[in-house]
């Protein structure tokens, strides 16, 4: 395929026009990869920052010195008053039968 003269003139510019957009296309691919590196870094440092808690680590075990006779008492009610609730929540039917007559 030949081109002419007047068809070139229009041609080239094109050609550097695509260039340039390919160019920048590719340079907001890299940049927006490096600020979710970056997001994700940030990320990653604040959740090593933060403390995680459990349940079993607020509670002192009745073994343990819990200061007094006063905290033992206030941790043996609490105990108490959680089990109770345990208790409560138990339906009194629903999962102590199957059906397997499928």
């Amino acid at each position: 395929m030949s081109l002419k003269g007047v068809e070139l003139q229009i041609a080239i510019p094109k050609t550097f026009e695509a260039g340039k957009i390919a160019d920048q296309a590719q340079q907001q691919v890299t940049a927006q990869q490096a600020h979710a590196n970056e997001a994700l870094k940030k990320e990653v440092e604040r959740k090593q920052k933060i403390v995680n808690t459990s349940e079993g680590m607020d509670e002192i075990s009745e073994d343990e010195d819990a200061g007094g006779e006063y905290l033992k008492g206030i941790y043996k009610k609490k105990k108490k008053k959680r089990d109770q609730q345990e208790k409560q929540a138990k339906h009194p039917f629903k999962g102590n039968f199957v059906d397997f007559s499928g």
